[in-house]
């Protein structure tokens, strides 16, 4: 990334307010999205990509890796960031899974908004739902405010 990048980001990252949007994505999963983060996870675990096994173990259907989840949606704010190395904290609770339909897949939708500011440091609100179910509480990303 070019300095003048780096300057950009760490400048817009200096003018944020509480409230602030800062930015928003949306993801569609398939069951091949699945497949390819088992192989790259090694989490092979037949729930993510099997229905008769996700069905037998009493699941609404095959679910996303909850690490896959969650890597998507603190990957929402490394661009409006400018470096991931600026991260220092990222935690969340996993409320409800996301159940991965065979033939129209899942759209994850995230949106991170300026929830804390202070000297050093951002605090970043990640919403992140599939469907009309909020599928991460709490996720929370401390982000250093220069870059």
């Amino acid at each position: 990334m070019s300095s003048s990048t780096n300057q950009n980001t760490a400048a817009a990252a200096n003018a944020v307010a509480v409230g602030d949007v800062v930015a928003e994505r949306t993801v569609h999963l398939t069951r091949e999205s699945l497949v390819r983060y088992a192989g790259a996870s090694g989490d092979f675990n037949p729930i993510h990509y099997r229905d008769d096994v996700a069905e037998r173990v009493g699941l609404p259907g095959v679910l996303a890796h909850g690490m896959l989840t969650m890597g998507l949606a603190v990957e929402t704010v490394v661009p409006w960031l400018g470096d991931a190395g600026r991260i220092v904290d990222y935690g969340v609770r996993f409320t409800r899974p996301v159940v991965v339909d065979a033939e129209s897949g899942a759209d994850v939708v995230v949106a991170a908004t300026v929830g804390q500011v202070d000297d050093e440091f951002l605090r970043i609100d990640l919403t992140v739902s599939a469907g009309e179910t909020t599928v991460l509480g709490k996720a929370q990303v401390r982000v250093r405010r220069d870059g």
